[in-house]
């Protein structure tokens, strides 16, 4: 305004020109004021980008505006300053807890490298360090295929020995994605002594069991034969010819010998078979067609009973991968021992089978009775080798169908409420 007053209104080379200059002057330094407030707001952003917070900005001298801008870039960076310092401490706070944790933890991505190894997990594997998770091949070749193959959820036994020692290992791996890269966590745990703790107890009770069939069988042989000896040598002794009356008593002692004797046979039979399970030959086969067999087999009983027995299958046409001959054994077994659950009840006796998928989309066969029921104690042992509640019973059946379910790399378990029923599951 005040150059085109002189212009127009006061014709004046001189002042024209001088005024030209001071606002060209004006310009530039405005133009230098500008662009040094930007260079800072960048370098600014910069130091947020690289988490570069040692930069301060003065807060006076500079003009109200700017020293308030000045100050809230102060305030910024102190924010960041004292995030970072939490961060860190976090990082430390958890990296010394996952250090201390007496279960190992490893985390690797894709390629197999190694991001977290904690001191536990070294100690179980027997390493001093470690890189890539496929430098542990020369520890255990089955470790690595077991930490590549497996999923999230998936877990496997491991055993290792070293320096002659031999370990157990459990293994649990999940899967996670942070920063769209895939990472494994894995978390091993030595379970020899649980193992070592399990097997004494099933050794203890396999024994207690043994010596109890046993001695009931050779208690008595061992009386009877005392009791014949007993009266053979006073014939002797006295020579005195034997009676026919007595005759007969030895001949019974004799019997009732052989009988227990044939019965410690079995017994002994019963239990070399238990040793000698074959390894199931699977192949996929249609479910219906094994339970209509075995429907077939047991159907006189069923029937002579009034057993009222149903049989449901869903989807239609679902298939297992099982030994047809072994999975028959472990069906029949566990019928018939819902048919003698039922010899008590008065009422309505029912058998219900169900095959299905479950959650997880494993095959799935449940047998349920409304039978007397099994009490918690007997719950417990069930599966026990020679433990049984039925009074003719060897107590080898449900130990059986354990073990060849273990095979086809399945489980059966039980559940029971008195005077309600039991239920048997079949997981394939």
């Amino acid at each position: 305004m005040l150059l085109a007053y002189v212009v127009f209104e006061v014709p004046n080379n001189v002042n024209s020109t001088f005024l030209i200059m001071l606002i060209a002057i004006q310009t530039y330094f405005l133009i230098r004021s500008i662009d040094k407030t930007n260079r800072e707001i960048a370098g600014f952003l910069s130091s947020i980008k690289y988490d570069d917070f040692t930069t301060t900005y003065p807060t006076h001298g500079r003009g109200q505006s700017m020293n308030e801008l000045y100050k809230e870039f102060n305030n910024v960076i102190k924010k960041f300053r004292e995030i970072r310092a939490d961060k860190e401490a976090n990082y430390h706070y958890f990296r010394t807890i996952v250090q201390h944790v007496g279960i190992g933890l490893i985390t690797f991505n894709k390629l197999g490298d190694i991001q977290i190894i904690n001191s536990a997990a070294k100690k179980l594997i027997g390493i001093e360090s470690l890189t890539n998770i496929f430098e542990l091949s020369k520890v255990s070749a089955k470790l690595v295929e077991s930490l590549v193959k497996l999923k999230t959820g998936g877990s496997a036994l491991i055993e290792l020995t070293n320096e002659g020692n031999r370990t157990q290992l459990s293994v649990y791996v999940i899967e996670l994605v942070l920063r769209g890269e895939e990472f494994k966590l894995v978390s091993i745990q030595n379970i020899q002594s649980e193992l070592e703790e399990k097997e004494m107890e099933a050794w203890q009770n396999l024994i207690r069991v043994l010596t109890h069939e046993i001695m009931n069988s050779v208690t008595p042989l061992s009386s009877l034969a005392a009791t014949v000896e007993e009266n053979l040598v006073d014939n002797i002794e006295d020579d005195v010819p034997i009676e026919k009356e007595e005759l007969e008593d030895i001949y019974l002692a004799v019997q009732t010998i052989k009988r227990r004797s044939e019965g410690l046979i079995r017994f002994v039979s019963d239990f070399r078979n238990l040793t000698r399970i074959p390894e199931p030959k699977l192949q996929e086969i249609e479910v219906q067609k094994v339970l209509d067999h075995i429907s077939l087999l047991l159907k006189h009983e069923i029937a002579a009973k009034n057993i009222d027995f149903r049989l449901n299958i869903q989807p239609q046409g679902l298939m297992f991968n099982i030994d047809k001959e072994l999975i028959d054994q472990v069906l029949i077994n566990l019928l018939q021992n819902a048919i003698h659950a039922l010899d008590e009840n008065s009422g309505e006796k029912m058998i219900i089978v169900n095959a299905f998928l479950n959650e997880y989309g494993r095959p799935t066969l449940t047998i349920r009775d409304n039978g007397v029921g099994i009490d918690e104690e007997a719950l417990g042992k069930i599966f026990i080798p020679f433990f049984t509640t039925k009074k003719q019973g060897s107590g080898i059946g449900l130990s059986l169908s354990k073990q060849i379910m273990r095979k086809h790399g399945g489980a059966i378990t039980v559940k029971s409420v008195m005077n309600e029923g039991t239920e048997f599951t079949l997981r394939f």
